[in-house]
């Protein structure tokens, strides 16, 4: 992890270009902490009592971006990917048999079709409805590089109990 792979977003910019840039490096700080690690290490569970592991974090974040980009701004109707628990709960934190391959293969297509929707709406200011709330291209673009960011903190926590790695 010492060459940083990431396209750093644009200094000096339009809000969409600063927005997308920002959404694009969060992704990318994903994959920098998974970089180099085999199956088991990224579907190890590292911070106990907690289910979260660095897979269970990509499979996590596919779900979001298909729940926000592909349900919420693009009025698709889909079903999770990785399925729902007895209790209700999500499973994409269900890591004991993941396939890592299938994990970044859903997460990066996932996070293509995000960035094709997101380029077809013309404004940032344009608002679509989910249920009784309605959101904007721009609070949705925000809220993805919050999601992200707060999860990268914990993709971090987690490679440093794996193998001692940390950056940025």
């Amino acid at each position: 992890m010492n060459e940083d792979p990431r396209t750093h977003p644009p200094r000096e910019g339009d809000e969409r270009a600063s927005l997308t840039g920002f959404l694009d490096f969060q992704r990318q700080t994903l994959a920098v902490k998974c970089a180099g690690l085999n199956a088991e290490q990224l579907r190890r569970k590292t911070v106990p009592p907690s289910d979260m592991s660095l897979i269970g974090l990509v499979r996590h974040m596919a779900e979001i971006e298909r729940g926000w980009f592909e349900k919420v701004m693009n009025g698709e109707q889909l079903d999770t990917y990785w399925g729902m628990r007895p209790d209700g709960d999500y499973a994409e934190f269900d890591v004991d048999d993941a396939e890592p391959d299938e994990a970044f293969a859903v997460w990066n297509k996932a996070c293509a079709r995000s960035s094709e929707i997101v380029a077809a709406i013309e404004s940032l200011d344009t608002v679509r409805h989910h249920g009784d709330l309605g959101y904007s291209l721009r609070w949705v673009l925000i809220h993805m590089i919050e999601e992200y960011a707060r999860h990268n903190g914990h993709a971090d926590l987690l490679r440093e109990r794996i193998d001692g790695e940390t950056g940025e």
